[in-house]
């Protein structure tokens, strides 16, 4: 068996598959597989994947469901993966050359009982860090919810995680007529009982499409009010500041309104919320402006 799963869940994307792909067959290490989750996409997606499953350079597995929205790729993968690690790159990201040996010798290296995984760097094609720091040298571990909190680290990082670990947690919920939950919403249950290890390594080169989430949030909040307004819900029960809880709040208000919900069910910092009700309304107008 493999050591670590590659997964990726992809909507219309074999205009970038290619880039990904062929960053999978430069890796220096093979102890890997890349497992394929076509959320319904009505492109050459499966034609291009089984041309390479021919090519036979890396093991692949492709699963096709119907159109749901990533979170539900993220559900369906970590039930079928088996791997002991497990680690997403999506669509229109790849992979450094070395990022499967590098991951696979640190956490053999490092890994325990209480540890879920390893937090890694992504960094743009130009070589810039994504992050605004790197992880503190002096520190071997800590926890995601709180890196700009202690270590003044904000924007994306990489998740590598234990499955055994990752699959203890629920999957992320759905909501009719909605396709986004925010991945976070997991990441903050497994902080509450286990830390990562933190890697200063480049593990993956990201970009943000115009057809993504990243570069379409706003719209992402208007079109997925339940899905969001779930997930801060359970961030607010996260190790996170009480500043960073406010910022919370204001947005749970917000994706209350355009869900039509209860933003005091279910939440345990009524007070906060309630403080920060002007706040949410200006942001649910916002909102509708700039959807």
């Amino acid at each position: 068996m493999k050591s670590i799963t590659v997964f990726t869940p992809t909507y219309n994307r074999a205009y970038l598959l290619p880039r990904l792909y062929e960053s999978l067959c430069r890796q220096t290490c093979t102890d890997f597989l890349w497992l394929v989750i076509d959320d319904g996409s009505k492109d050459d997606t499966a034609q291009l994947i089984q041309s390479w499953k021919l090519d036979n350079k890396i093991e692949i597995h492709y699963v096709y469901k119907e159109n749901g929205g990533m979170h539900t790729g993220h559900n369906l993968a970590l039930k079928l993966i088996n791997t002991e690690l497990n680690v997403c790159i999506d669509s229109d990201d790849y992979l450094t050359d070395q990022a499967i040996e590098i991951v696979i010798d640190f956490w053999n290296k490092n890994k325990d009982e209480g540890l879920a995984g390893i937090l890694g760097l992504n960094s743009y094609s130009n070589g810039k860090i994504v992050s605004s720091n790197l992880f503190p040298e002096e520190i071997k571990q800590g926890k995601y919810t709180q890196l700009k909190s202690k270590y003044n680290i904000v924007n994306d990082v990489k998740f590598v995680y234990s499955t055994k670990i990752i699959r203890k947690y629920p999957d992320y919920p759905t909501f009719e007529n909605e396709k986004f939950v925010p991945l976070g919403y997991k990441y903050g249950l497994i902080d509450k009982k286990y830390d990562m290890l933190f890697l200063n390594k480049v593990l993956c080169i990201v970009e943000y499409m115009p057809d993504g989430s990243t570069l379409n949030m706003f719209k992402q909040y208007y079109k997925n009010p339940n899905g969001f307004s779930f997930s801060r819900k359970q961030s607010l029960k996260s190790i996170y500041t009480i500043k960073e809880k406010f910022i919370l709040a204001i947005h749970l208000v917000a994706e209350s309104i355009l869900a039509k919900q209860n933003f005091f069910k279910d939440n345990n910092q009524k007070v906060l919320t309630a403080l920060s009700l002007p706040f949410g309304l200006i942001l649910y107008i916002f909102i509708l402006i700039k959807k």
